[in-house]
């Protein structure tokens, strides 16, 4: 059975990947509008806003990446980051976690959230 987590990483970056994509069919809509042009430039700016919207996230994921806790998986043993109290391995997802409070328990995203770390203590 597959764990239907994934890596927070790589997440954030398909949504800004799926802000692309997004932005450009936008964009691409506003042929439809060619004989409107006001229309037609609603839809482009609506579609470069999505791009740089993206652009902004990709940003953001890279500075939040460089701060992250680099690892090696002990089931795959390859090199992966971890954010916040728990993630999966960005290869096998692997539930992996350096807070020893947690080890061995199931996982749960929710660690990760400041309402259930304040009930836990």
């Amino acid at each position: 059975m597959a764990k239907k987590y994934s890596n927070k990483i790589n997440k954030i970056r398909s949504f800004a990947l799926a802000l692309i994509f997004v932005g450009f069919i936008i964009m691409y809509a506003g042929i439809f509008f060619r004989g409107n042009p006001i229309v037609m430039l609603i839809f482009i700016i609506l579609g470069m806003l999505s791009l740089v919207f993206s652009m902004v996230v990709y940003f953001w994921i890279g500075l939040l990446s460089t701060r992250a806790v680099v690892v090696n998986c002990p089931n795959c043993d390859k090199p992966t980051k971890i954010l916040g109290r728990v993630d999966m391995c960005m290869h096998c997802r692997e539930p992996l976690t350096l807070d020893p409070e947690l080890e061995g328990k199931e996982f749960d995203e929710d660690y990760n959230k400041k309402s259930r770390q304040t009930k836990q203590t």
